[in-house]
């Protein structure tokens, strides 16, 4: 177990890296997680160096590491639809290059809906896409984060992931975020059998995977497939099962991004919660 809790949240990418950089400083943070470009659309600013070069300095004298970006949210890989892919196989691939301006960290997706065209279809479109836009050189890994099952989402259940990741030519560059709201909404009892779910994980997925946990309370009761994220401690699964999932062996040197509905002041409480809680027994 780490002696400090790596955590952080969900920071606004418009001011450049340097600012996402001094704002995780200020709340405590030593990790984050950023949208690569417009969460609902496609443009992506122009990166500049300076600002890259500035924010490294800034990490490393506060120990921030493990950065989680994520994809837009428009990005659908095993969409029905040809343009929709074509844009998911262009995006992913642009933000592949973009991310080695900060090499070494993790680049978080959700596996897309299939839209009708099944489930199997649906995982072999992504498997397609991985092993078109993942290369030798990157040193970033690319995460697939677990999903609600709301609708026709793939991604909802363990086996779905594990399926994709079989289907990878370059596996070590790929992992798997897991997020605790989806997963409860999706039927996974972390609450009272956190132990017999990441023993589910390990023997379908293989904890070796699982590189960052996305720690959100959930709107919803277990098994809702809804998906929609609760302040830490005011939702379905609880401050204290949160806490078993931050203290657990399995999981508390992992980086967790919090992404829950808040504001500075609000991030900067949970966070000081959630330290607090760590390696408490």
């Amino acid at each position: 177990m780490r002696d400090k809790l790596k955590i952080g949240c969900h920071l606004s990418a418009s001011g450049g890296y340097l600012s996402m950089g001094k704002e995780a400083v200020a709340m405590g943070a030593d990790t984050f997680a950023f949208f690569t470009r417009n969460p609902r659309g496609g443009a992506a600013k122009e990166i500049n160096q300076d600002d890259v070069d500035a924010f490294l300095v800034l990490a490393a004298e506060n120990g921030i590491s493990q950065l989680v970006a994520h994809s837009p949210y428009t990005l659908n890989p095993c969409s029905s639809n040809e343009h929709t892919r074509q844009f998911a196989l262009e995006t992913m691939k642009d933000d592949l290059l973009r991310m080695e301006y900060t090499p070494g960290n993790l680049y978080n997706f959700h596996p897309g809906s299939h839209t009708g065209q099944g489930t199997e279809t649906g995982i072999e479109e992504i498997a397609f896409l991985l092993n078109t836009v993942i290369t030798d050189e990157q040193t970033t890994t690319v995460l697939l984060e677990t999903m609600a099952g709301k609708g026709s989402e793939v991604g909802g259940t363990f086996e779905e992931i594990a399926e994709i990741i079989s289907r990878v030519d370059k596996k070590n560059k790929v992992g798997v975020c897991l997020d605790t709201c989806h997963i409860w909404d999706a039927g996974y009892d972390i609450v009272n059998d956190l132990d017999g779910v990441i023993t589910r994980f390990d023997n379908i997925i293989g904890l070796e995977k699982l590189r960052a946990i996305h720690l959100n309370d959930s709107k919803n009761p277990l098994g809702a497939k809804k998906d929609r994220h609760e302040t830490i401690g005011n939702g379905y699964i609880g401050f204290d099962a949160l806490c078993r999932v931050i203290n657990h062996p399995a999981l508390c040197d992992l980086p967790f991004i919090l992404e829950t509905p808040n504001n500075f002041d609000g991030y900067k409480h949970e966070i000081e919660m959630l330290r607090a809680a760590y390696n408490k027994k």
